[in-house]
């Protein structure tokens, strides 16, 4: 059979939310240019009833994720991690399209990924233990982790920048909601497709593409929702109205800001997204 002027076909990628690929719930798209203006493919356009949607497949979620050992958590990460490698020439030919960067970003961001993967059963130890008290008492802190953390994703590092604010909240235990790059969707949603057929619950990571402006002021007023990470928000205005509509239920706000994403992470950004209980106990006598 001859394909002699066959045109190829066009992936339209949709939004991932509770483990599942659903059209935009407003049915709108747009389209995804590559950095030297060439069109790529369509991604949904996601909406406020996607948001609320979003919300509800993470709080879902969190008792089984949170509830999970933190040494299968790290075991399911570093499985992201192995099928992240499988699809390296894919984020690759992606990540230069989108930002006309070298394979050595992918690289960084599967190590980031691992790394983080890493820290599942450490980071209680780093952050926790026995504290010293006048008195025949155990008092021990532990952190647990926050709940559920809308996350708007950098702009300008569309796999390494975004694996660095989804891995450090997803591996302490919390659910997320990620708004992608508008601009640079792609290595994102074919995140979300590496992450739907991993051995992550659906829900723990939820993402949508589309309009930072439009969505992220419903993620950050949601009562459901107890964290925000707004690193990727660019317009100032913006920020400090997120941040007052954040301040509704006393959500932790991480605000935004432009890292080095090739440098040293520290563990900072996972434990701004946890909280400490602490527990007295008797002692025997």
């Amino acid at each position: 059979m001859s394909t002699e002027g066959r045109l190829a076909v066009r992936k339209t990628y949709k939004l991932f939310i509770g483990g599942a690929f659903p059209r935009s719930e407003s049915g709108r798209s747009y389209q995804v240019q590559s950095a030297s203006g060439d069109f790529l493919a369509n991604a949904a356009l996601g909406s406020r009833k996607d948001v609320r949607d979003a919300v509800k497949a993470a709080r879902a979620a969190v008792a089984k994720w949170s509830g999970a050992t933190a040494y299968n958590r790290g075991q399911i990460l570093y499985r992201v991690a192995e099928m992240l490698e499988g699809r390296r020439s894919q984020f690759v030919e992606e990540v230069a399209a989108a930002e006309g960067a070298a394979s050595d970003v992918v690289d960084a961001a599967i190590d980031r990924w691992v790394w983080y993967a890493g820290w599942a059963d450490k980071i209680a130890q780093v952050h926790g233990g026995a504290n010293p008290v006048a008195g025949p008492y155990f008092n021990l802190s532990a952190p647990e982790p926050t709940g559920v953390v809308g996350i708007v994703a950098p702009a300008a590092s569309s796999l390494l920048g975004l694996v660095s604010v989804i891995a450090p909240a997803i591996v302490t235990g919390n659910t997320v909601v990620v708004l992608a790059s508008p601009e640079r969707p792609l290595p994102a949603v074919t995140l979300a497709e590496v992450l739907a057929t991993s051995d992550l619950p659906g829900g723990v990571v939820n993402l949508l593409t589309g309009s930072v402006a439009e969505m992220a002021p419903w993620l950050a007023a949601h009562m459901d929702v107890n964290a925000i990470d707004l690193t990727g928000v660019t317009d100032a205005t913006l920020a400090k109205e997120l941040e007052a509509a954040a301040a509704e239920n006393l959500k932790r706000v991480i605000r935004p800001s432009d890292p080095d994403w090739g440098a040293d992470p520290g563990v900072s950004r996972m434990l701004s997204l946890l909280e400490i209980k602490t527990v007295w106990h008797p002692k025997g006598v």
